[in-house]
Parts: C-alpha cells; sequence; structure tokens
C-alpha cells in the first residue's frame, strides 16, 4: 500500500485544522494578540470623509507631488487617533484633486476632522542647549523664523559625481536671505528641518549657502527621497483641504451587514456543496471537503497578511468560491471521460488533472490579470474586491490540484 497520499492529505488536514483556529475570533483572538482581523468601517462603522485641495496657487509641475504629501501627513495625523486601519488616498475629479479618509471605528469624528484639515506646517529649527535647575545641559530644538512659506518648492535630483538622490530646495528672495544668514551661524552644526512638529530631517550645514538654492543630502533611498520632497511641497505650497463629504456608518448597521453577508455566503456555499454531492457522488463530497479546506486557509491568508476586510472583499472571497467549484467540475468531467473509455479509476484521475489543469490555469491567470488591472487603476472598496479576488483564486488553484488531488489519490491508491 503507498502511505504517500495518506500522509500528505493528513498533513493538509492538520494544517486546517490550525487555520481553523487561528482566524476564529473567540479560540485566537480573545487569548492572543497576534494579527487581529482588520475590518473596514462598512463592517464595524466609521467615517468616510472627502476633502478637496485648492491647487490655485500651485503650480502644475507641483501639484501630484503637493496631492502626495499631504496624503503622507495626514496618514500621520490620523495614526494619532489609533483608528483600525485608516485608509488616506489621493483622486481626481476633472481638474479637481481630492484626498479620501476612510476611519474605521473612529469615536471623536470632529476632534479628527479638526486635526486633519489643519494646513501642515513646515518649519527649521537649530539645536541648541538650555541648563536646568540642577546644572544639567538638556539639549533642544529653537524654532526659527524660517518657514514654509519662504520655500517655493522642493524636487529630487542626483549628485553628479555619485549619482545618488538629494533633495533641492528652492527658496523665494526673502526665504534665500534668511537660509543664508541660518546657514552662516550653523556651520559643522545640525539644521532641523520639522512638519507638523515631526523632525524629517537634520542635515548637517556644510558652508554658508547664498542664492536660494540648496540640497539636502544624506543616504537616501530614491523613495525615501520622493517622500522627502513630497513632504517638502506639502507643507511648504499653499494648497489648503477643504471637507466637501461626509459620510458616517453606524457600528450598528456595519455589524449588521458583516452578519447578513456571512450568512449569504454560508447559505450559497451549503447551496454549491449539495450540488457537488448530489450529482458527483464520492468525487462530490471530496470536493465539497477541499472546498471547505479552500475557505478557511483563504481566510487564514487574509488574516496573516494583514488584509482590511470590507463588504466588497468579501464579494471578491465569495466569487472566488465559485472559482474554486468550478475547477473541481473541470476535472471531474475530464475524469468522467477517462472512466468511460475503461480507464482504471487511478489512470482516470491522473489523465482527468492532467488533461484539465491548462483549462484551469488559463482561466485563473486571466481572472488573477483582470482584478490586478482593478487593483492599480482605482482605490476604495473596488480595491478591497481585486484584492480579496486574487488571494482567493491563489489558493483555489492550490486547493483544486493539491488538495482534492491528493484527498481522491487516498480514496483510489491500494
Amino acid at each position: 500500500m503507498n502511505y504517500r497520499p495518506y500522509r500528505f492529505s493528513f498533513a493538509i488536514i492538520a494544517v486546517t485544522a490550525l487555520a481553523a483556529i487561528f482566524v476564529s475570533p473567540q479560540l485566537f483572538d480573545a487569548h492572543y494578540k497576534f494579527r487581529p482581523w482588520k475590518l473596514g468601517l462598512d463592517l464595524v462603522g466609521g467615517s468616510h470623509l472627502v476633502y478637496e485641495i485648492d491647487m490655485k496657487d500651485v503650480p502644475s509641475a507641483d501639484r501630484d507631488s503637493v496631492a502626495a504629501g499631504l496624503r503622507d501627513v495626514i496618514e500621520k495625523r490620523v495614526n494619532l487617533f489609533g483608528v483600525s486601519e485608516p485608509q488616506v488616498y489621493a483622486t481626481k475629479s476633472g481638474e479637481s484633486s481630492r484626498l479620501v479618509v476612510e476611519l474605521a471605528g473612529i469615536k471623536d469624528v470632529k476632534e479628527a476632522i479638526k486635526q486633519i484639515g489643519a494646513t501642515p506646517s513646515l518649519y527649521f529649527a537649530k539645536k541648541v542647549e538650555f541648563e536646568s535647575d540642577k546644572g544639567e545641559k538638556i539639549p533642544a530644538y529653537q524654532q526659527t523664523t524660517l518657514t514654509g512659506r519662504y520655500i517655493k518648492g522642493a524636487q529630487l535630483s542626483f549628485d553628479q559625481t555619485t549619482n545618488a538622490p538629494q533633495i533641492s530646495l528652492t527658496f523665494n528672495d526673502e526665504g534665500a536671505k534668511m537660509f543664508g544668514e541660518l546657514t552662516g551661524e550653523l556651520v559643522g552644526k545640525p539644521l532641523a528641518i520639522f512638519l507638523d512638529d515631526k523632525l524629517i530631517s537634520e542635515p548637517t550645514v556644510q558652508e554658508k549657502i547664498t542664492g536660494g538654492q540648496a540640497q539636502i543630502t544624506g543616504r537616501f533611498t530614491i523613495k525615501e527621497a520622493k517622500e522627502m520632497v513630497a513632504r517638502f511641497n506639502a507643507g511648504a505650497l499653499p494648497a489648503p483641504i477643504k471637507l466637501i463629504s461626509q459620510q458616517t456608518v453606524g457600528a450598528s448597521l456595519g455589524t449588521d451587514s458583516l452578519h447578513k453577508t456571512a450568512l449569504a455566503g454560508l447559505i450559497g456555499m451549503a447551496l454549491v456543496v449539495m450540488f457537488m454531492i448530489l450529482y458527483y457522488r464520492t468525487s462530490g463530497v471530496v470536493a465539497a471537503f477541499a472546498l471547505i479546506i479552500y475557505a478557511v486557509l483563504t481566510l487564514a491568508a487574509f488574516k496573516l497578511f494583514g488584509i482590511t476586510i470590507t463588504l466588497s472583499g468579501i464579494t471578491g472571497f465569495i466569487l472566488s468560491v465559485g472559482m474554486a467549484v468550478d475547477a473541481n467540475v473541470l476535472i471531474f468531467e475530464r475524469s468522467k471521460e477517462e472512466r468511460a473509455k475503461g480507464s482504471a479509476p487511478e489512470i482516470a484521475l491522473e489523465e482527468g488533472f492532467r488533461r484539465a489543469w491548462p483549462s484551469v490555469r488559463d482561466s485563473n491567470i486571466t481572472t488573477i490579470i483582470t482584478a490586478l488591472v482593478l487593483y492599480y487603476a482605482t482605490t476604495g472598496f473596488v480595491k478591497g474586491f481585486a484584492l480579496t479576488l486574487i488571494v482567493g483564486v491563489l489558493v483555489s488553484m492550490f486547493s483544486a490540484i493539491t488538495v482534492s488531488r491528493a484527498l481522491l489519490r487516498s480514496l483510489t491508491t491500494k
């Protein structure tokens, strides 16, 4: 007797049992804080805020950078409220630039709106030492009069010798004079730069800088340098934001939606299982069991990778359930054709999987490609749908080809 199919089947069942405990809030989350479920505002309640960015005083070339910088600043502000998985993203509506802020489980909405709506403040500071009552010297930062209003803009540039990324700043006439005096005072000392009272950079002044042009160098990656440019532009360029839309979802409404969606998914899954068992008999039982394994493993993947679950995300998961069954249908029909030709059960099974695999592979790849386009070309709930669909399809391919195959081999191997 070949024990390998049995061993693999038992291993899959054991992993699924552990995954089932992991996804259960009552069994796992109640005792451990590792990877708690992340639910969107449509499930736990919260606020959906839309801000319009006033770009009339911002040069066209800098608008994307300003929007990215504002998004970064607001995301950091939102995190101070302890919001569960906040979503902040920039969108465009014609010529209008907007920021969408989704706050799941927020309690003090008014205070959040007040903090979010404040224009980012950027300023330069110098490091000084104060003497305490005990005679101890305490380092501190002293804000100067040089602020973001004196900066025309920031750009990403590269060192001509080393090709290392750096940030180029351009000051207006008044700012150039103030910056020259400040750098002349701080030669060989650090010059601190704050955005929203958070230190974002502290370069050392090499020499007095005049002419209104300055470069901030350091061991930046290109990504880090771009983020720094966006932050400078967000705090330097006048681009106030205005709240134009606010939608609030109550916690009770979100909980009710979650229960209804979960019930609909269970009913749909039960009907699929009943059809598979009635039509395919023993193979249908295996497919139903593999479908349960698929569902548990997919939910475990959602939780493990910290995917925020929304109603649209659950829809993507339920859609992938249908695709998982579809793969089994193709495999079983191919196996039935082989059995009709007189092939032995073991041979019919292997041939069924071999012949069905190209169709299963191609259909799933086309779905993944479509979902990837949705994920990168959209935002918000559609993006959540695409992400859960991608994960679900990948797990369904493993479930249909590996899990179902191992279980059926266990039944046909003597």
